[in-house]
């Protein structure tokens, strides 16, 4: 992975609770992640819903189709 320049800024953002995750404050780097497996990383949800894990897209539009 390369050094990301906004890691500091990045981080103090970064709703992320997977504790080991590599890619945390890696923005570019997360997104790439999320949406090879066909998911969204965790600043696309509420806290709540982020805990659970499920960072699918259909979580995301089950829960802004309200």
């Amino acid at each position: 992975m390369k050094k990301c320049v906004n890691l500091k800024e990045n981080l103090a953002d970064c709703p992320c609770t997977y504790p080991s995750c590599p890619r945390k404050g890696m923005c570019c780097e997360c997104l790439r992640h999320h949406l090879k497996a066909e998911e969204l990383p965790a600043c696309c949800f509420p806290l709540e819903i982020e805990k659970t894990f499920d960072r699918s897209i259909e979580k995301f539009i089950e829960i802004h189709k309200a």
